[in-house]
């Protein structure tokens, strides 16, 4: 794995982008402060650039460096998720401008996956993480199943847990407003 990780990271350091293994499915990620990586994602996606993208953190406290104002029911909320939960937060900051949305949230998830802790903490900067396929395309739930035009077009991909059929179903998904109040979009 340590090996995996390093060469993952070599990759994001220089721009590019990878596909790995998240705590949720097999991600296409790349530097979520770098533009032109962003750039890379959406056009290998054949994504809108006008869609937001999630990042991956692997601590709470970082998310204090890319959000603004984060409301003080957050703390509770993270030490209450038993499954991978995403939170979208009003305010995102010093971020690939292209990774925010158009009213300036930002989707951010707290990874328990060791490999992604790993690879995030040594990386030291969030990443992006997408879904492995082309828009409007089925979530391929294993490895096997991700098409040729995504593992061809991307700069590194991790060779571990290929064969690992990942249970989890995608993240919840819950809104933060900036009085404080949530929605929950996803269960």
């Amino acid at each position: 794995m340590k090996e995996e990780i390093l060469n993952a990271v070599k990759v994001l350091k220089n721009g590019g982008i990878i596909l790995y293994p998240t705590d949720t499915l097999w991600g296409i990620g790349c530097d979520a402060t770098n533009y032109k990586a962003v750039q890379k994602v959406y056009k290998l996606k054949k994504r809108i650039g006008t869609n937001s993208l999630i990042i991956l953190l692997d601590k709470e406290e970082k998310i204090i460096n890319y959000v603004k104002n984060i409301p003080e029911i957050l703390w509770d909320l993270l030490k209450n998720v038993d499954s991978p939960t995403t939170i979208i937060y009003p305010n995102a900051k010093n971020l690939a401008k292209n990774v925010i949305a158009k009213d300036k949230s930002i989707a951010i998830r707290i990874v328990r996956d060791e490999f992604c802790k790993k690879l995030i903490n040594l990386f030291n900067k969030p990443i992006v993480s997408t879904s492995a396929n082309i828009s409007g395309e089925p979530t391929p739930i294993i490895f096997h199943n991700i098409s040729n035009e995504i593992i061809e077009n991307v700069d590194y991909v991790v060779k571990i847990d290929h064969d690992k059929l990942n249970k989890v179903k995608p993240s919840t998904i819950i809104k933060l407003k900036e009085n404080g109040e949530y929605d929950v979009l996803r269960q």
